[in-house]
């Protein structure tokens, strides 16, 4: 028995992480109804310049806030320079320039950084808290409260001040916001700083458990995926309860089912998406979209 809470503590650990990216692309998905394939680039970019104040000497919660500063205002800027002008197009279209924008992103970061895998400095301390038999680490805990603050941050933010009103309105009717006087261009411009403000998270918490390199977030966007699709892609809740419920499947399936193991543990999040899709598309908190004939 304690081996198997042992699985789901370290389960929600990793699900935690990709809680955060799946938060992220939730955001963006809200705000424009756009897909995000470059999501794990781009806070995979945004780790490397972490990486980079580090390696100058900046203390690691001083270049933690720059790198979110950055983050913001690059999210901005690539929904003004790369979204905004296929904003109406079809979707395909606008789904290729995400894909060129994983690429483009990618090449980047291998350009200015090389390939070679960096080791990042881990935030929390070493060691883990025992309890009844199970041994949780600082980092898990550590990573669980991160995600939970900015669970919070979020609900304040949507909840309790003006913009987060404006947000939540333009997701909702963006022709009606307009109307009353909301700036919707940049509203959705803040959407896409705040969803890379959130990716950041994401890459900075998963790259001392991984190694630093240009490739490290392919995978937990795959699992990110499985959690916003699992969760509901309209629903930030529903985000971070899917990563959750994706990692700790994950670990399970890894440990007690046979033929998974370490090696097929990656097939875990595409069932998951598959029975998603085909018994219910909207996800677990997500809402049907109901369209008058």
């Amino acid at each position: 028995m304690v081996g198997f809470l042992q699985q789901i503590v370290e389960g929600l650990g990793a699900g935690a992480i990709y809680a955060s990216l799946a938060l992220a692309l939730v955001l963006i998905y809200r705000f424009t109804g756009i897909v995000n394939f470059a999501q794990g680039e781009m806070a995979m970019f945004a780790t490397y310049i972490a990486w980079q104040f580090t390696a100058a000497g900046v203390p690691f919660w001083l270049a933690l806030v720059l790198t979110l500063a950055l983050s913001f205002v690059g999210g901005m800027l690539i929904e003004r320079v790369v979204i905004r002008p296929v904003e109406g197009a079809p979707e395909l279209t606008v789904v290729i320039v995400t894909v060129g924008l994983f690429i483009f992103v990618n090449a980047a970061a291998g350009w200015i950084w090389t390939f070679l895998i960096k080791d990042f400095p881990n935030p929390f301390p070493a060691g883990a808290f025992e309890a009844g038999g199970l041994h949780v680490g600082y980092s898990t805990l550590g990573i669980l409260a991160v995600v939970g603050l900015v669970m919070g941050l979020l609900y304040l933010l949507f909840q309790h001040t003006r913009i987060g009103l404006g947000m939540r309105a333009v997701a909702a009717n963006p022709e009606s916001a307009r109307l009353v006087g909301i700036r919707v261009g940049w509203t959705l411009a803040l959407g896409w700083g705040l969803a890379a403000t959130v990716g950041a998270v994401s890459g900075i918490l998963v790259a001392p458990l991984l190694f630093l390199e240009p490739n490290m977030m392919g995978g937990v966007l795959i699992y990110a995926f499985a959690a916003a699709t699992l969760g509901g892609f309209d629903s930030p809740v529903g985000a971070v309860a899917g990563g959750l419920i994706v990692g700790v499947a994950e670990t399970l399936a890894g440990a007690y089912v046979g033929f998974v193991g370490s090696d097929l543990k990656v097939g875990v999040p595409l069932v998951i998406i598959l029975g998603v899709l085909l018994l219910r598309p909207q996800g677990l908190f997500g809402r049907a979209v109901v369209e008058r004939a």
